[in-house]
């Protein structure tokens, strides 16, 4: 008896960065608890030991059946090498469906691969927009959603942001697949990590930053700027430096004085904590945003715009843009968040993706 008749399913899911460990690693519990077949392929977009092998340990991610490599270089040539690589598996391996997360390089890859071979594909987290699309991670946004048959969106703003671009079938409100991991993996990150005691930190009397995007990591007077500001706060400053900017950070810090501690990248358990028991987050990615909202730890955004705009409108996110001063102002003086609400599901989107999956397949 064929998977059709059986209504079990065959998935391709498409990983490559960190972000996409994470949601992942809800995601195939799920299916390979409802007892389907998934083929999980990694395109190596993070290419560090630490930002790769650590989370797939940690968090009990499968395998990956397939490793594409890809590594860094420039948007065309990751997206060209995993496209090529991500074709041939399909072709392959003839799956009901292709899932992708977010916003990289991999997911529009997966989307185009897919749709020339009219595969199914499920986009999880869509319809975010920040509308720059100076920003990469926009226009793979934009593109992706065109092209995929579901698409599972985490609140009511994204459904309204597709419709705005023509996009109205095949849209459902899920929730966040962050959550989920989160309400699993924070209390094992409790009982596990010891990050606080090795780097001797004390709850909330340390600031977490991360800083990766172009913007601010490939120009020195602006990332030296950035590091200034954070340089006045009269806490510790837990940096961990993504593997594109830690040659350039080493140099521009000594320019700097104050108290910012340059670490490794952490895995997911440890990066929970910093998070959780920071004072105030200064970062510039989406997926920190969003997880600092969760854990009502008050972020601070260098850029100039978000696409979690319920951070924003509750008040535990503020977006520095150009202003940057506000680092060291706001992060010693952080206005009142106004209030905090669930508007990122409520743990269960998992199993909402697999079903809605299995109820769309014919």
């Amino acid at each position: 008896m064929d998977r059709v008749e059986t209504n079990n399913m065959k998935i391709v899911t498409i990983i490559g960065a960190r972000p996409q460990f994470v949601k992942a690693s809800v995601i195939s519990k799920a299916l390979r608890k409802a007892g389907h077949e998934e083929i999980l392929v990694n395109t190596g977009q993070h290419y560090d030991d630490n930002m790769a092998r650590i989370f797939f340990e940690e968090m009990g991610i499968p395998k990956p059946d397939y490793d594409l490599g890809v590594g860094s270089g420039t948007h065309a040539s990751q997206t060209a090498g995993s496209l090529v690589g991500i074709e041939e598996i399909l072709i392959k391996e003839k799956p009901d469906y292709i899932i992708v997360f977010g916003d990289t390089n991999a997911t529009v890859a997966g989307a185009l691969a897919a749709a020339k071979l009219h595969i199914k594909i499920a986009h999880i987290e869509a319809g975010l927009r920040s509308y720059n699309r100076d920003m990469p991670e926009e226009i793979n946004r934009v593109v992706t959603d065109v092209l995929s048959d579901l698409l599972f969106v985490p609140t009511p703003v994204a459904v309204e942001n597709l419709r705005k671009e023509g996009i109205t079938s095949g849209i459902h409100i899920v929730g966040d697949v962050m959550v989920d991991s989160l309400m699993i993996y924070t209390r094992i990150a409790e009982q596990k990590s010891r990050i606080l005691d090795d780097l001797k930190l004390e709850k909330n009397e340390f600031l977490l930053m991360t800083i990766h995007r172009p913007s601010n990591a490939d120009r020195d007077d602006r990332l030296l700027s950035i590091l200034r500001e954070a340089s006045k706060i009269d806490l510790p400053v837990i940096f961990p430096i993504h593997p594109r900017s830690r040659v350039r950070v080493e140099k521009l810090i000594s320019q700097t004085s104050g108290n910012i501690r340059i670490i490794d990248p952490v895995g997911y358990l440890d990066m929970m904590m910093l998070e959780k028991y920071s004072r105030i987050i200064i970062t510039d990615s989406g997926g920190v945003q969003k997880e600092a909202y969760l854990h009502k730890t008050p972020c601070l955004t260098v850029r100039g715009e978000t696409e979690w705009v319920e951070t924003v409108s509750d008040g535990w996110n503020y977006i520095v843009g150009d202003d940057l001063e506000k680092i060291s102002i706001l992060s010693k003086d952080f206005p009142e968040p106004k209030e905090w609400s669930p508007h990122y599901g409520d743990g269960q989107t998992s199993d909402k993706i697999v079903r809605l999956l299995q109820e769309n397949l014919g």
